[in-house]
């Protein structure tokens, strides 16, 4: 395995280090890193691997049931050319500056260049304790960690922007953790996933240096981002970077970000904990902590309960929040550049750029070829009112919508037929009288004329808009159900939530069970509606 992994040190070899070297938590001045060891767990022992994953490594099946593999992706085993870390960054959380935050439960391998000439830095979650662990104790357990895993793939498989997961290791140790911070600590399974990105770096990386004037480093941590992962911006062996490169990596990083946005509220993604420190300068999804998933439409659920009262982070506020994020980073960044100009214009184009980008997305999930400005606007903004007005189950609404034809004509009952499935409170839509009844038909009604009016044909319309609205999406109670087996020794289900989620938009009829609306003995229960961020 060792000859399929060939490791690479650019981020160590290009930026300032911690000059102390012991592992302790403590304040990291004037460094973007620091050498740490991960642990050494008890007995690792493997629960999954993304195949391909592992493949875009040449890491064949029977390098994956090595003991090799499951001794270097739990933290047992260093080989010679690698130089373990851990990232120095700050943060704003939920609106507050937190200073110093960093790497407290995630230490980095190395880079390793993959199959397609993308050099990518592996990452072990929960390998143990680092200089940024503050009052924790730098590990992870199994239930957060399969949450991790399994969204990482699923989002990837959506063609949502994000962090990879390679594997899933169990340690074989205890991890002591109070799941809802209410004082009821209890030993669970330790565990550590593999995540796999271009790059980690955050708004927070350049947001802690900024903090305590180290300008310098800002300079330089902005220079490796732009030579490693930006490196279009500018000529090979360039090594100083004008103004404009540092606007134009800024204004990428905009419109990136907004492209996340979109992509999130297109599939019902709610990232629970969009803090400046779990943002990522690619564009990327990272972090997957209290996530959660839209179950019935609600733009002010949060799964997370430390958000309960603010909804700071909520669906419906998401693109905002990674607007004041990136202000932030534009702050961080602003010294760098001396004018702040172009910054102000990619920051005033953010919401421009989002109404724009989601009229598309939302003509997309529709089926109406393209968006025809206020009129349609009206359209769905009346939609997501009636949304509203009873449980009403996203995902599967607008994959049932695909199903209305315009060349039938359709008696009112038989277009609620259509959609029922997607109500949680199905019987409302039987009383003739019932409100909710009245405005669904009277919006399906100018549905069928809007898609009438472009004159696309069905099979088309349906085709499109099924490449838009997911069947399959890593509901909540499914991942639970998969941690309470895995709790007792049974990966089966993880597997299989892995396989569903890499065709996500296909029929997949042997699985039409995973695609229904969440059952309600999950509706309140630990884990299926809202998590804290203990992991």
């Amino acid at each position: 395995m060792k000859n399929s992994l060939n490791f690479e040190n650019h981020f160590v070899e290009q930026l300032p280090a911690d000059a102390v070297q012991d592992v302790f938590p403590r304040q990291v001045a004037n460094a973007c890193y620091s050498f740490v060891t991960p642990n050494k767990t008890a007995k690792p022992s493997l629960v999954c691997v993304s195949d391909d994953m592992a493949k875009i490594f040449n890491l064949s099946d029977t390098d994956q049931q090595s003991d090799e593999f499951k001794y270097l992706f739990s933290g047992n085993l260093i080989f010679d050319d690698m130089q373990p870390y851990a990232m120095c960054y700050g943060g704003h959380q939920f609106g507050n500056w937190a200073g110093q935050l960093g790497d407290g439960r995630a230490i980095n391998l190395g880079e390793v260049i993959d199959q397609f000439g993308t050099r990518q830095t592996l990452q072990l979650k929960g390998a143990g304790l680092t200089p940024y662990s503050r009052t924790a104790d730098g590990l992870a357990v199994l239930r957060s960690s399969i949450r991790e895993f399994l969204c990482s793939e699923a989002m990837f498989y959506l063609g949502v922007p994000t962090t990879r997961a390679l594997s899933l290791i169990l340690t074989g140790d205890k991890v002591m953790r109070d799941m809802f911070y209410d004082g009821n600590t209890q030993l669970e399974q330790g565990a550590v996933v593999c995540r796999v990105s271009p790059s980690f770096i955050r708004f927070g990386s350049f947001q802690i240096h900024a903090s305590r004037n180290e300008t310098e480093i800002v300079k330089q941590l902005a220079d490796f981002s732009i030579r490693n992962n930006f490196p279009h911006l500018t000529e090979p062996d360039v090594e100083a970077y004008g103004i404009e490169i540092y606007e134009q990596w800024f204004d990428e990083i905009c419109q990136s970000t907004v492209k996340l946005m979109v992509d999130w509220m297109r599939v019902g993604f709610v990232h629970g904990v969009m803090n400046t420190d779990n943002m990522s300068i690619l564009g990327q999804t990272i972090d997957y902590g209290p996530y959660g998933w839209l179950e019935g439409y609600e733009p002010g659920w949060t799964p997370n309960t430390t958000d309960v009262q603010s909804k700071r982070y909520c669906y419906g506020n998401q693109p905002q929040v990674a607007h004041w994020n990136l202000f932030q980073l534009g702050n961080a960044i602003a010294s760098l550049v001396g004018r702040v100009e172009a910054l102000e214009t990619s920051l005033a184009s953010f919401a421009e750029d989002y109404s724009e980008l989601s009229q598309t997305m939302y003509a997309d999930k529709l089926g109406l070829g393209e968006h025809h400005g206020a009129a349609d606007q009206t359209f769905i903004d009346e939609l997501f009112e009636m949304l509203q007005m009873t449980e009403t189950d996203m995902t599967i609404f607008f994959r049932c919508l695909a199903k209305i034809k315009r060349s039938e004509n359709y008696a009112d009952y038989q277009l609620l037929e259509i959609i029922k499935p997607a109500y949680y409170q199905s019987k409302e839509l039987d009383d003739s009288q019932n409100n909710c009844r009245i405005a669904i038909i009277k919006w399906l009604r100018k549905y069928l004329g809007r898609i009438c009016y472009q004159k696309l044909a069905d099979e088309k319309r349906i085709k499109k808009m099924n490449q838009a609205n997911p069947k399959y999406i890593l509901r909540n109670y499914l991942v639970q159900v998969a941690i309470d087996k895995a709790n007792d020794g049974d990966y089966s289900e993880i597997e299989k939530l892995l396989e569903i989620m890499k065709k996500p938009y296909d029929e997949q009829n042997e699985y039409e069970a995973y695609a229904a609306k969440r059952p309600e003995w999950a509706r309140n229960r630990a884990g299926c509606s809202m998590l804290s961020c203990s992991s």
